[in-house]
């Protein structure tokens, strides 16, 4: 391939959208959005943000839909390498951080083998930004001196637990994607020798005005959280029980940020 035709591309930049409240999105990630002639956007993305885009640009919706017929991950990294193979500045807006769960190094890698430039503007994850709008630090000292973060879902749903031992004595534990298998968590956390009685705290729709909070402990916080639904995060640890106590966040009725340019949006069904 030439330089010459190197130079026709567009670029591509993975943009972490954070955990849900559109103000929480970086400064150089809403930069990106307004100068942007396409963005590939997710479920967990709020859409609020699309205001942000020029009124020329496209928008493309892939998001997943748990148990429901979705975008692959494969008819993604086309759609993304083929609008940037158009000369165009392509914005890939994903929840959270492209990074963290985000399939962004996958994404990264299809980019690569095309010879297609990327950047990757991080963005702030849930399992940083939902322990902090649940007043739940995530290490403090002479409680917990680490956190760690792991997954409660897997592709193609072959997690059988095996492997939660390693995470069983973690300080603090933040699960992502876990609300759906909370019950085998927990008793696989038990079963590896976690108390029982281990302060656990699942945040709803984190950083929203619908956000709520639940603690519990292991041992019953599968039938307590049965009245809340995905997406969540959960919290295992000492500080998890800090909620009650730190919590700040006061979800209040606020003006929505509407989304204009609504004819210019393609919803890419798998």
């Amino acid at each position: 391939m030439s330089i010459q035709s190197l130079t026709l591309y567009g670029k591509v930049y993975l943009v972490g959208a954070g955990p849900g409240d559109p103000d929480l999105i970086t400064v150089k990630g809403s930069e990106v959005l307004q100068k942007a002639d396409a963005v590939v956007y997710d479920r967990l993305a709020n859409p609020a943000l699309l205001s942000q885009t020029s009124e020329k640009a496209e928008q493309i919706y892939v998001g997943k839909r748990p148990g429901k017929p979705s975008v692959s991950q494969e008819q993604i990294n086309q759609i993304i390498v083929t609008k940037a193979k158009e000369g165009k500045v392509v914005a890939r807006l994903k929840g959270g951080d492209s990074f963290v769960f985000g399939r962004g190094g996958e994404e990264c890698e299809a980019l690569r083998a095309e010879h297609i430039s990327f950047e990757v503007v991080p963005g702030i994850s849930s399992a940083l930004a939902a322990p902090a709008f649940a007043g739940i630090p995530l290490t403090q000292r002479k409680i917990a001196r680490s956190f760690t973060v792991v997954t409660g879902h897997t592709i193609h749903n072959t997690d059988t637990f095996a492997g939660w031992n390693y995470y069983v004595h973690a300080d603090t534990l933040v699960i992502l994607m876990g609300m759906g298998r909370l019950p085998q968590i927990a008793n696989q956390l038990i079963g590896h020798g976690r108390s029982a009685d281990t302060p656990v705290a699942v945040i709803e729709k984190a950083t929203y005005q619908s956000q709520k909070v639940i603690t519990a402990t292991l041992s019953n916080i599968a039938e307590e959280a049965k009245k809340l639904s995905p997406p969540g995060t959960i919290v295992i640890g000492e500080l998890a029980a800090k909620s009650k106590q730190l919590a700040w966040f006061t979800p209040e009725k606020k003006v929505g940020i509407s989304v204009s340019n609504t004819n210019r949006r393609t919803q890419v069904v798998g």
